[in-house]
């Protein structure tokens, strides 16, 4: 067997490994439980307000639903990088990683079953928060093609956000700290445009606003479910995720092939 054979086939032992430990304490319903809280927060709370805001004849909350939903996903996917940070952190603390050292197996794939866990966990979330949203009123109104991209611009954000999680709980030295590091990727959104247009913000927030990576991934979703002008965002919500994918692999294989640390 190659190692390339060795890798894959050692890669699905630890998907499944993950795959048994997430049903024998499933994160899905807290992961989708938080952005679920804040969608119905901003659309039934804020949403009317908001929505007039937002301008047009007609402006209210149905406007206002639309208009949030894209940023309520990206935290769907910040949530559950939280959730595989504190896994990897749990791993490292109890000892299992340096046993998978030990073992005759690829190396890499004690990370990358993670990755993949975790990336099938997030969608399933992303899927129950946006089936929420459309039943509380959400109404994408393009076509299969669009979603699709859509789908795909979602996984290339959770892959990101999922490789700099692993490294985060890699790099924590408590599952205490592991559970605090990825926070500042949920608060992302709230600083770009996923619940305010940033032409709304004082000039200094506007500027950060826009050159933070949440906001080409909100405006390039938002344009894909609701047909909404998004520019360049799209290709710069892209060259982001590659860049954050990259980093964050990188980062995590400098990590795990660093002679363990006491904890």
């Amino acid at each position: 067997m190659n190692a390339l054979s060795t890798y894959l086939a050692d890669s699905t032992t630890m998907l499944r490994r993950n795959g048994v430990r997430m049903r024998r304490y499933p994160m899905i319903w807290f992961i989708a439980g938080i952005p679920i809280v804040l969608l119905l927060l901003f659309v039934y709370v804020f949403g009317g307000t908001l929505g007039a805001g937002l301008g047009g004849v007609a402006a209210g909350r149905a406007e206002y639903i639309a208009y949030v939903v894209p940023g309520i996903l990206l935290i769907t996917i910040a949530g559950a990088a939280q959730g595989t940070a504190i896994a990897v952190a749990m791993d490292m603390a109890e000892g299992i990683v340096s046993r998978f050292r030990t073992m005759p197996i690829s190396r890499a794939s004690v990370v990358t079953g993670h990755v993949l866990a975790s990336a099938a966990q997030t969608m399933l979330a992303v899927a129950i928060v946006v089936a929420v949203a459309i039943a509380v009123g959400f109404r994408p109104t393009t076509g299969p093609a669009q979603w699709a991209a859509a789908i795909g611009l979602v996984l290339l954000m959770t892959l990101a956000l999922t490789w700099v999680s692993v490294a985060l709980g890699l790099v924590s030295k408590s599952v205490e700290t592991a559970s605090n590091l990825p926070m500042p990727l949920m608060l992302l959104p709230f600083f770009g445009s996923g619940f305010v247009p940033t032409a709304s913000m004082p000039e200094p927030l506007r500027w950060i606003a826009e050159v933070q990576p949440a906001t080409p991934m909100i405006e390039a979703l938002r344009g894909l479910l609701l047909g909404t002008p998004s520019g360049s965002s799209g290709p710069v919500a892209v060259a982001w995720c590659v860049a954050i994918t990259l980093a964050g692999y990188l980062w995590t294989q400098r990590l795990y092939e660093r002679e363990p640390a006491p904890r």
